[in-house]
């Protein structure tokens, strides 16, 4: 069974659609592992990001992805990383599907709801990233997980005020 990283995206826990989001995961078949919100610093941002270092909307990225909190999740199931991306949908939600994440909750190619791991080999890195690292930590002790049977929401995640360090 594969294993992904996930990622709800500073917009989308704006406008209160966290609950809408993982029940999209939920109802195809995969399981949210371990779930936590959290405020990411720059240099957690800095490093999740590091294969963008050279590109020009590094910076721009950085800052988004540290403008509010965001949701980290392992996500597991057959074919994760495949059905993620496809539940996602193009990068650019003007180009999504309609009927994905990004089509339904994006509002432009850098406000884009959500983060999915684009490869196996990626997937892999990531999973070793301190976010994954920290998130399992809290997992094993106190974290929210939440099953197929369960209905997520918003109030289903454990607001934390600290940073991933």
């Amino acid at each position: 069974m594969e294993q992904t990283l996930s990622i709800i995206k500073p917009d989308a826990t704006k406008k209160g659609v966290i609950g809408k989001i993982i029940d999209r995961f939920e109802s195809n078949g995969l399981r949210i592992a371990a779930a936590k919100k959290v405020q990411l610093s720059v240099e957690d941002a800095k490093k999740f990001y590091e294969v963008h270092a050279s590109r020009p909307f590094y910076n721009d990225l950085v800052d988004f992805m540290t403008s509010g909190p965001v949701v980290v999740m392992v996500l597991e199931g057959e074919n994760a990383v495949l059905k993620n991306r496809e539940l996602m949908g193009a990068t650019n939600p003007k180009e999504a599907a309609p009927g994905t994440i990004r089509a339904d909750f994006a509002e432009s190619i850098d406000a884009n709801a959500v983060h999915g791991s684009d490869s196996l080999e990626n997937a892999k890195i990531e999973a070793e990233n301190k976010l994954k690292e920290d998130l399992k930590k809290e997992s094993d002790q106190e974290s929210v997980t939440a099953s197929a049977s369960s209905s997520a929401s918003e109030s289903d995640i454990k607001p934390e005020n600290e940073k991933v360090s």
